[in-house]
């Protein structure tokens, strides 16, 4: 298969090419820092950005949501939302 984009930067703005199932933990990082965050079911996201040390908690976060976020870790306090995977 031919990918015509393989020699090209990677931008933050350029299409994801690796996804996977987020399950929240207080204790661990993604494997790979996010471009954003779909969220497949409603409920709270508690995420730590990239460059933060504590986390942030997105309220009533609709299902069918793409969150546009560097994220590092999807805390499981306060995490409600389901389905969740992480972007890169």
């Amino acid at each position: 298969m031919a990918d015509n984009f393989a020699n090209t930067a990677r931008g933050v703005t350029a299409p994801a090419t690796r996804s996977g199932a987020v399950t929240p933990n207080d204790g661990a990082d993604l494997a790979n820092v996010s471009r954003a965050l779909w969220v497949g079911g409603a409920g709270n996201v508690a995420v730590m950005l990239l460059d933060d040390t504590a986390a942030t908690t997105f309220v009533g976060v609709a299902a069918g949501t793409m969150m546009p976020l560097r994220v590092k870790r999807v805390m499981a306090t306060n995490t409600t939302a389901t389905n969740i995977v992480a972007i890169d």
